[in-house]
């Protein structure tokens, strides 16, 4: 049976697992918008049926947002809000994933408004103060966005409270390194430093340590600790080898971000001196990555040789993502001098 085929039974018996399975497959293969726009108007029909229908709907919001019109998928998730309205659960269930897309696709405002709304259906309807203090800690997310930073400090000192009577460890972690956070970027370096000395001072589980310690390098190089902010780092690296491919993707997209600022600052000193903690951690050639970018570092702080040290280290790089961060930077900067 071709796709084409099977798309159409799932959609007659209302099959929601199957058109999540076909879903990439099926909308890759349709070449004109209009005729896509047509399938996504059908499959919105069909999802508003499905038992979890939120799965499906997260992929159709993806789809509109590449056409430019995020509305046209959260327009399902205000369908399903209308039509959960009489079922206190299910009505909740329906707000939270509507505040999600609106913050997802990049509308804390509307986040806003829906999370206030949920809130409010929590403390008088459903009285569940763990999903009351969940909303709180997402409604400060959604403030913190809006650059209304102190308003999320008081809404998630207000969810920190809850969790820690509720003795849910794991979301009181979670609450801290957001409170963390949002100090740092008030530029209150203290209280942010320790709030993270009391959750590294905590049994905690990997994800959490390594999160504090990416917050941690943030409040040091605010701090302009270089040295101790890729300390944090190296220490954040070195626990997400061990935990997964995604999580140690992220932590070193985080590090390849702050080396890159800290050319842009022209701290090429910093930069140099510390690339060697980071090379001894791998046996491949990313070991060369980070010796070549301390010599680049060296080259445009003029030191003599280190054009000739950074070529050699590049041309052992055979990662091609690598070597591309590297052509990048190696290129001059443009911009203008007084």
């Amino acid at each position: 049976m071709n796709i084409k085929k099977e798309w159409e039974n799932a959609l007659k018996n209302r099959d929601c697992e199957k058109l999540l399975e076909l879903f990439d497959d099926y909308v890759d293969s349709i070449e004109d918008e209009e005729t896509l726009r047509k399938e996504l108007e059908r499959l919105k029909e069909v999802a508003l049926e499905c038992e979890d229908p939120y799965e499906l709907a997260h992929e159709i919001g993806h789809v509109y947002a590449h056409l430019d019109d995020v509305e046209g998928g959260i327009e399902l998730y205000r369908r399903l809000v209308e039509k959960n309205k009489d079922d206190p659960e299910e009505y909740a269930t329906a707000l939270y994933y509507l505040a999600d897309a609106y913050e997802h696709f990049g509308k804390p405002e509307k986040a806003v408004e829906v999370y206030e709304k949920l809130l409010k259906h929590e403390e008088e309807v459903l009285k569940n103060e763990r999903e009351i203090a969940l909303t709180l800690a997402n409604l400060a997310v959604s403030y913190d966005e809006l650059g209304e930073t102190e308003k999320a400090i008081e809404l998630m000192e207000r969810a920190r409270e809850m969790f820690e009577k509720l003795n849910d460890e794991k979301n009181l972690m979670i609450s801290l390194l957001d409170l963390a956070h949002f100090h740092y970027e008030l530029g209150n370096y203290e209280a942010a430093e320790a709030i993270i000395k009391e959750i590294l001072r905590s049994p905690r589980d990997d994800e959490i340590e390594i999160n504090a310690k990416l917050i941690e390098a943030e409040i040091r190089a605010g701090k302009g600790d270089y040295g101790k902010a890729f300390k944090a780092l190296r220490d954040a690296l070195v626990k997400a080898i061990d935990v997964g491919d995604e999580v140690f993707e992220v932590v070193f997209e985080t590090l390849v971000d702050f080396i890159e600022g800290l050319f842009n600052e022209g701290a090429y000193e910093a930069v140099a001196k510390n690339m060697d903690a980071f090379a001894e951690l791998f046996e491949d050639d990313t070991a060369y990555f980070f010796r070549a970018i301390a010599e680049l570092a060296r080259w445009k702080a003029n030191e003599e040789g280190a054009k000739e040290r950074f070529d050699e280290l590049h041309s052992k790089v055979e990662n091609e993502e690598l070597r591309a961060i590297l052509d990048e930077w190696k290129r001059p900067r443009l911009g203008f001098e007084l």
